[in-house]
């Protein structure tokens, strides 16, 4: 089941998600300061392109540098791609088959405007990165 929502998913908004974030990345990257920030959109971006059967989880050592970081990726990129997801999440909800995805659109919100301190894991081991 998982792999239908995410053949659907991709389809509908995963693909051009994942642009947004391959997009955000590069340019995070392009300084040296910016390139924590630019793995993380990577690793989110993946996120995006095929969600269902993972979930994320905060990592217990991240401390204050994440912190700060996420203040920063806020700034730089975090509420761009939050507001990708309220216009992806609002179009997938105007259809009864969209619902599910719409959904699963504002569930990553908070990842995509705090990530630093967080980590993808499977859905099956919530609990293995801790």
């Amino acid at each position: 089941m998982k792999t239908i929502l995410n053949v659907i998913w991709l389809i509908l908004s995963g693909f051009w998600l994942f642009l947004g974030y391959l997009l955000a990345g590069v340019l995070l990257c392009i300084t040296i300061i910016g390139i924590p920030f630019g793995i993380a959109s990577f690793r989110i971006g993946v996120y995006a392109l095929w969600p269902f059967g993972y979930t994320t989880v905060e990592r217990r050592g991240a401390g204050a540098p994440s912190c700060v970081g996420n203040v920063l990726w806020l700034v730089l990129a975090g509420w761009w791609l939050a507001l990708t997801h309220i216009t992806t999440g609002i179009a997938l909800c105007l259809t009864i088959i969209g619902i599910p995805f719409g959904i699963a659109n504002f569930k990553m919100i908070p990842v995509s405007l705090l990530p630093l301190g967080r980590e993808i894991v499977r859905t099956d081991q919530p609990f293995a990165a801790r």
